[in-house]
C-alpha cells in the first residue's frame, strides 16, 4: 500500500501550491482567498522511485465558529488520521501565530511524525532567519520552502521519505485480501456484512446513510481471510447537506484506496444510476479488483431472460468497466453470497497476475501480424517488444518507433488480445507507451 502525506496548515499559507508543484500538476484551485480548498484532494507522487499519495486540505482554525471552517477542520482531522506523514506548512511572512501554535498541539496530540515546512522563502540564497522562530511550534527543524518556485522541495520530501513504512508490496503477498463494498446510500451493503458475519455488526435502515464512516470487519472461512470494509454510501453533491457526508464520501474514497478488490453494490430495483457510474468510476480509477454485485434481486419479477436483460443493461451504462463479473445476489436472503467468495479470490489474483516478457511479446507479434499496426502520411507504427513492470493492477510497457502513431483505438486492440489470452478478468489494466529515446511519452 503507498503511503500517504497529508498537508496541512491554517488558510492561506500555500498548502494547494506546495500540492500542485509535489504533483507537478494543477490539481487544486490555487487563489488569495482563504478556504478555497473545502475538500481534500488525493494524488499520486513519486519522490526518489518511491510512489505515495499526496492529500491536500482545507485550512485549519482551531478556534472558529464558522460552519465551513469547522468542516475544513475535520476534513484535515480526517486526513491525518489516515496519514502515514504529515507537512505542516506555516507562511513566514506572517510568522508563527497562536493558530499555528494551536494547530502544531493537534499535530502532537496525533503522534504522527510531522515535517515542518515555512512557506513563501521565495528569495534565493541564506535562509531568513525569520524561520527560525518556527523553532518555537516544538515540531524540529523547520525546512525554508517556496511553493511557488520550488525551492527547498526536495529537502522536504527527503525528510518525509524518511518515515515512510518499508516498501514491501512487492515482496510479500498477504493473506489476507481487503475488500471494500462501495455503493450509492441503502444499496445493501450493510446488510450484505450482516449477512456474512453472521451477526449484526453495523445499523441496517432503510433510512440512506445510516453507516458514516468506513467500518472494518475481519473474516475467514473456508475460502479464505478477508478484511471487509464497509463504506458509506457515496451520494451526488447537490443532495450532500450536512457536513457529515462530505466526511462520509472521503472516507468511502479512502477505503476504496487500501482495499484490494472493490464490490460494487447496485440496487436491482434501481439498475445502474448515475451515481453508481460515478462509484465505478472511482474504483476503475484506483486501478482496484472489482465485481458488480446487483442486490435485492429477490424483489424482481423474473422471467427467463430478466438475469440476461440486466446483465446487458449493465454492460451498456457501464461501459468502461466491461472486464468486471457480474453477480446477482440477494443479502436478505443469502441468495449466492457464498459464491462472492470465491470471486473475490479470483479478481484478486487477476489484479496480481504477472506475465513474463516472452510471453507477452508472443501475444505481440500474434496481435500485430493479424491486425497490422496504423500509419499516417506513410510512416507506419512500428511495435518492438512489450513487458510488465508493476501490478495491482497489472501495468505493462509498449516500446514503439513513434507513440503519436499509437492510436487508441490499437491500444484498445492490444488490451482485448491480452484479456484474451491471459484472462485479467475483475482487474483494469494500465498500458503506457514509450517512443525510441525518449522516457515516457503516454499513458493508458
Amino acid at each position: 500500500m503507498k503511503p500517504i502525506v497529508a498537508i496541512v496548515g491554517r488558510p492561506n499559507v500555500g498548502k494547494s501550491l506546495l500540492f500542485n508543484k509535489l504533483v507537478g500538476r494543477r490539481i487544486s484551485i490555487v487563489e488569495d482567498t482563504p478556504g478555497v480548498t473545502r475538500d481534500r484532494i488525493v494524488a499520486d507522487a513519486e519522490w526518489r522511485g518511491r510512489a505515495f499519495s499526496l492529500v491536500d486540505t482545507g485550512g485549519i482554525e482551531p478556534r472558529t465558529d464558522d460552519e465551513m471552517l469547522k468542516f475544513m477542520r475535520r476534513q484535515a482531522e480526517i486526513a491525518i488520521e489516515n496519514a502515514d506523514v504529515v507537512i505542516f506548512i506555516t507562511d513566514v511572512r506572517t510568522g508563527m501565530t497562536s493558530a499555528d501554535a494551536d494547530v502544531a498541539i493537534m499535530l502532537q496530540k496525533s503522534k504522527k511524525p510531522i515535517i515542518l515546512a515555512v512557506n513563501k522563502c521565495d528569495t534565493p540564497g541564506p535562509v531568513s532567519p525569520d524561520v527560525y522562530e518556527f523553532y518555537n511550534l516544538g515540531l524540529g527543524d523547520p525546512h525554508a520552502v517556496s511553493a511557488m518556485h520550488g525551492m527547498g522541495t526536495g529537502d522536504l520530501l527527503d525528510a518525509c521519505l524518511e518515515h515512510f513504512p518499508p516498501d514491501t508490496e512487492d515482496e510479500f503477498e498477504p493473506d489476507v485480501i481487503s475488500v471494500a463494498i462501495a455503493g450509492k446510500p441503502n444499496a445493501g451493503k450493510s446488510s450484505l456484512i450482516n449477512r456474512i458475519l453472521g451477526h449484526e455488526r453495523v445499523i441496517v435502515s432503510d433510512v440512506p446513510g445510516t453507516t458514516r464512516d468506513a467500518t472494518d470487519s475481519y473474516f475467514e472461512n473456508k475460502y479464505g481471510k478477508y478484511n471487509f470494509i464497509d463504506t458509506a454510501g457515496m451520494r451526488k453533491k447537490s443532495k450532500v447537506n450536512e457536513n457529515v457526508e462530505y466526511y462520509s464520501v472521503l472516507r468511502a474514497v479512502m477505503a476504496i484506496e487500501r482495499a484490494d478488490v472493490c464490490l460494487i453494490m447496485i440496487d436491482a430495483r434501481d439498475g445502474v444510476t448515475e451515481q453508481d457510474t460515478k462509484v465505478a468510476g472511482v474504483v476503475h480509477d484506483a486501478g482496484k479488483a472489482c465485481i458488480i454485485v446487483v442486490n435485492k434481486w429477490d424483489l424482481i419479477e423474473k422471467d427467463t431472460h430478466t438475469m440476461d436483460n440486466m446483465r446487458d443493461r449493465i454492460r451498456v451504462d457501464l461501459a468502461f468497466m466491461q472486464y468486471a463479473p457480474i453477480i446477482f445476489i440477494s443479502a436478505l436472503t443469502g441468495q449466492r453470497v457464498e459464491r462472492l467468495f470465491e470471486l473475490i479470490i479470483y479478481v484478486a489474483g487477476q489484479n496480481a497476475m504477472r506475465v513474463s516478457t516472452g510471453m507477452l511479446n508472443d501475444v505481440l507479434s500474434d496481435a500485430t501480424a493479424r491486425v497490422q499496426p496504423p500509419s499516417d502520411r506513410g510512416k507506419r507504427l512500428k511495435l518492438y517488444y512489450m513487458t510488465q513492470t508493476g501490478v495491482k493492477p497489472p501495468h505493462f510497457v509498449v516500446f514503439v518507433n513513434e507513440s503519436k502513431l499509437f492510436h487508441f483505438s490499437y491500444k484498445r486492440y492490444i488490451e482485448n488480445q491480452l484479456r484474451q489470452t491471459f484472462g485479467f478478468e475483475g482487474t483494469p489494466l494500465k498500458l503506457t507507451v514509450r517512443q525510441k529515446g525518449e522516457e515516457k511519452t503516454g499513458g493508458f
